[in-house]
């Protein structure tokens, strides 16, 4: 995608769109500036952006866009503008799955310790719910609420009961 110049007009279009950074910076990534334009911009804003943008560079704006900026009813709307209907789904953002240090361990006993092991969703989940298992078990199963009140009285006087 070409660049957006930076005009007296385009910075204060991203000023409104961006509000939170430097239209400079807004301007420098123009994928992320079309994708705020596309769901913040105002008609006439596009209508100036649209100056510099072809829609082959929106295709690719939209192709590009970071997750979590155009909201579903724009992106319905500037897919269907672009000839693209049904619109695709929404751009997800994704995590990388974290493995805890026992099963990184035992994945480096089991598969060799320079090799590199792909661990799937089920199998994050069921370690997971084992380590969740293990916590609730070290925690005591019955809570005594006659001592948990006396103990919340005598925090409350030693802090505010000497006081007049």
């Amino acid at each position: 995608m070409n660049a957006i110049p930076l005009t007296a007009l385009t910075r204060d279009i991203a000023r409104r769109i961006i509000w939170f950074e430097p239209p400079e910076q807004a301007l420098a990534e123009p994928i992320r500036f079309m994708a705020y334009a596309m769901t913040y911009a105002l008609h006439e804003d596009m209508q100036l952006i649209r100056r510099y943008v072809t829609d082959d560079d929106i295709r690719e704006a939209l192709d590009q866009a970071p997750p979590g900026i155009i909201d579903p009813r724009s992106w319905a709307y500037w897919n269907s503008k672009m000839g693209r209907y049904p619109a695709p789904p929404l751009p997800v953002r994704r995590f990388v799955a974290s493995v805890d240090a026992e099963s990184h361990l035992s994945a480096k006993r089991h598969h060799g310790v320079g090799s590199k092991r792909t661990i799937g969703i089920a199998e994050i989940q069921l370690r997971a719910r084992e380590a969740w298992k293990r916590m609730r078990g070290q925690q005591p199963s019955k809570f005594d609420l006659e001592e948990v009140r006396r103990q919340a009285r005598e925090n409350w006087r030693n802090r505010f009961g000497n006081r007049k």
